[in-house]
């Protein structure tokens, strides 16, 4: 018996090398063979791995034997860059192997023009299915459901549901639960495969049917969409429009997609990156992340004011400027730490407004606590150094000022954000540094000038 390679093992760096070189060398014949052992994932790896030139002309040799599936895992960029290389009659022949939330989340990128000739080499259901899709807004529910499901009237015997199964062309390959409707559509509830198979043909399917399942509307964000599944540990989960008419199904696979697009997401937001530029050309990546840096150019500008008002007692205590980063620079991590928190709980819905308020006081104490425990450290570590009790005061009390400000911008700083529409994750770190870069410095070189000079 054979066992398929390990996915995370099978493109090595070997295989790359060894595929540049046949590419290089026109070997096309060797370049199939090296690509058609590999999984979807591994050809998407494959394709991401290599240099733009190299993956056109791999994309040329491959055309249709490219797996369908790979182009699901492909980085939009490349995507853009494989689709691109393509004509209208490859790519719907890639359609066409995939399910309509799967081909339609490779088709949404095309441009009119393309959509068009494209949905006009598929079949009239598979086209309308696809055109459904996109319908409907991206990122939603309705963007991500499957049209193909097991769909059965709530008037049915389990033997007419088994003989159903049986007998029909167009279910999809995977099968979790049987989804019960009325006679105009509304959803009844569903009945889990297994459960369905251990009843007797003779028994209403309604007898079974668990009426309380959860179902998500076609306008759902896909981020709550994930909430969903996460709180109710589902498999699939049915899709309805405003009437609670069954529209489709979401599967448990798509949403693994979700959860790591918004991890993803967020985590490239808070370093002040707007989108996934790995694959972007340099010009791009500049450009995408200048943005931020504009912002960031700005704040330490303002620090950089700040400082600048207590020009003569640093001058006076030169002492002073070597200390003063050591503030800012405790403040901007403590804060950090906050910030991380409060933005993951409130992505995945544990902090809110009835919580907020608790949050926000626990980790205020626990800015005041941390900033205690430095101030003594610092406090010691400067008179040790300087042997100058006063300015060691100084910069503890400093540090306890900072910390607890930092505690605070940590949570109020994404709370309200969020508060006014804007994603905590986007820009929360920016003001998070400005507040703790301007408090260290005011209240370090502040109280340096009221009390040492």
């Amino acid at each position: 018996m054979s066992v398929e390679p390990d996915v995370l093992d099978e493109v090595t760096p070997d295989l790359i090398r060894r595929i540049e070189d046949a590419l290089a060398e026109d070997r096309a014949g060797e370049v199939r063979r090296l690509l058609g052992d590999l999984s979807a994932p591994g050809q998407a790896s494959v394709l991401e791995q290599l240099s733009d030139p190299e993956r056109d002309k791999l994309v040329g040799v491959l055309g249709r034997d490219l797996d369908p599936e790979a182009l699901i895992e492909l980085n939009d960029e490349v995507l853009e860059s494989v689709l691109g290389q393509l004509n209208s009659k490859d790519i719907a022949a890639a359609a066409h192997e995939l399910e309509s939330d799967d081909a339609a989340s490779i088709l949404e990128d095309l441009s009119d023009k393309e959509l068009r000739e494209v949905l006009a080499e598929l079949p009239a259901n598979e086209r309308a299915d696809i055109e459904h899709a996109l319908a409907y807004p991206e990122g939603s529910a309705g963007r991500m459901m499957q049209r193909s499901l097991v769909r059965v009237p709530d008037g049915w015997a389990i033997g007419q549901v088994i003989d159903y199964c049986r007998e029909a062309t167009d279910l999809p390959d995977d099968v979790y639960d049987i989804f019960v409707v009325d006679l105009e559509g509304r959803l009844r509830g569903s009945v889990p495969l297994g459960r369905m198979l251990r009843t007797k043909r003779p028994v209403p399917i309604l007898d079974i049917v668990d009426p309380d399942i959860p179902s998500v509307p076609t306008t759902a964000d896909q981020a709550e969409v994930a909430h969903v599944f996460r709180d109710f540990n589902l498999v699939s989960c049915p899709v309805v429009d405003a009437e609670g008419r069954l529209q489709g199904v979401i599967m448990v696979d798509d949403v693994v997609d979700v959860i790591d697009e918004e991890a993803e997401e967020d985590l490239l937001k808070m370093g002040g990156v707007g989108v996934d530029d790995m694959h972007a050309d340099a010009v791009r990546t500049a450009r995408l992340r200048a943005v931020w840096l504009t912002v960031n150019l700005a704040t330490a500008v303002l620090a950089s004011l700040v400082i600048g008002q207590f020009e003569h007692s640093i001058e006076k205590l030169v002492v002073l400027a070597v200390l003063m980063p050591i503030v800012a620079s405790m403040g901007g991590n403590a804060g950090t730490q906050t910030v991380t928190v409060a933005v993951r709980a409130l992505a995945m819905g544990e902090l809110t407004a009835a919580n907020a308020l608790r949050f926000v006081a626990k980790e205020t104490v626990v800015g005041g606590l941390n900033g205690m425990l430095f101030a003594l450290v610092m406090g010691a570590a400067v008179v040790a150094w300087y042997g100058d009790w006063q300015l060691g005061a100084v910069i503890a009390a400093a540090m306890i000022c900072n910390l607890v400000a930092a505690a605070l911008a940590g949570t109020l700083i994404p709370l309200g954000l969020q508060k006014f529409g804007v994603d905590p994750a986007v820009s929360s770190t920016v003001f998070l540094t400005t507040v703790t870069d301007v408090i260290g410095f005011v209240a370090f070189l502040g109280l340096a000038t009221l009390f040492l000079l």
